[in-house]
């Protein structure tokens, strides 16, 4: 069982930037791919971006390539994604999870935890 807690969101203008940070409980983190979902209102919940155990390998959206960053410590048990250069159309909330593979996966079904849910909201 992995508990995953996101940090607060917030409110930023465009253009501007934001990192989220995710926590997992328990000692296996390591043993886990992660990724980073999000939800627009009226939306699917749809793929940001994953990393894989060691942290070497990574995949995004097609949306926020170039501009968002995942990345993972393991020996804090945290994965974050900086968010650069935003703009309106990411707001969203976001949500972390967690995957018992070594692979990574950009289908959300593929994933076996998630955490609450943190609102970004980009102002125009």
């Amino acid at each position: 069982q992995v508990q995953l807690v996101e940090s607060e969101g917030g409110l930023v203008q465009a253009g501007g930037s934001l990192r989220l940070s995710c926590a997992a409980s328990g000692r296996t983190f390591s043993r886990y791919a992660m990724g980073w979902f999000r939800q627009a209102p009226g939306k699917e919940r749809e793929f940001v971006a994953t990393i894989n155990l060691s942290g070497v390998t990574t995949y995004y959206a097609d949306s926020v390539k170039g501009r968002f960053t995942i990345s993972r410590d393991n020996a804090k048990n945290t994965v974050y994604l900086q968010m650069n250069s935003l703009k309106p159309e990411d707001t969203a909330v976001y949500y972390c999870a967690a995957r018992n593979a070594i692979a990574t996966s950009l289908n959300r079904v593929e994933y076996d935890y998630w955490g609450q849910g943190t609102q970004v909201t980009v102002s125009s």
